[in-house]
């Protein structure tokens, strides 16, 4: 399965955004998925994950609890990442990440495919 993400952007503090990672080659259903980020000069960090068959199980970082919500789109093969609340630590650039498991899975070592990431700015 291939993934790009899409829809990042500069937003000001108490924003929103929505990311969108499109899957091609396969049904993204058929795959646990997850949203990551990494902000400049530190390491890749978890923020959502969806199992597998949209299972009804999701995980979310404590940092992201309450504000970001994962969901998926089957007609579209999409899977969004909806951001509310937006705070300054958010800018990252953000990646999605598929992989052929259960899930929900917070580790990144264990996805096997990547998109290629999008930019989220928060401005103060």
């Amino acid at each position: 399965v291939q993934l790009q993400a899409s829809g990042g952007g500069l937003v000001q503090a108490g924003g929103s955004l929505r990311l969108s990672c499109a899957a091609s080659g396969r049904s993204v259903s058929n795959y646990a998925v997850g949203w990551f980020r990494q902000a400049p000069g530190k390491e890749r960090k978890f923020v959502a994950a969806d199992s597998w068959a949209s299972g009804g199980r999701t995980q979310y970082a404590d940092s992201v609890k309450g504000r970001f919500t994962i969901s998926r789109d089957g007609a579209k093969n999409t899977v969004d990442l909806q951001m509310n609340s937006l705070k300054p630590e958010d800018t990252a650039i953000y990646y999605c990440a598929a992989d052929n498991r259960y899930g929900p899975e917070y580790r990144a070592s264990q996805y096997a495919y990547w998109g290629q990431g999008t930019q989220v700015t928060v401005s103060s």
